[in-house]
């Protein structure tokens, strides 16, 4: 019974918060990988986080 509601359970929270990429737009090719919901943002996704390699914030996009 345990393994079944486990499955279903992983299965709906995959559907509903996909593991997306945030790919600089700085042309770095530097990524962050997270999580969204897609009931609340279902566009694209644009975040402005650091970018190491350039060494300053830059918006992120997401990438599919």
């Amino acid at each position: 019974m345990e393994f079944i509601f486990s499955k279903i359970h992983a299965m709906a929270r995959n559907e509903l918060r996909p593991v997306i990429k945030l790919r600089s737009t700085a042309g770095t090719g530097f990524t962050y990988v997270t999580r969204k919901n897609r009931r609340n943002d279902p566009d694209r996704m644009t975040l402005r986080k650091y970018d190491p390699v350039a060494g300053r914030h830059v918006d992120f996009r997401e990438e599919r």
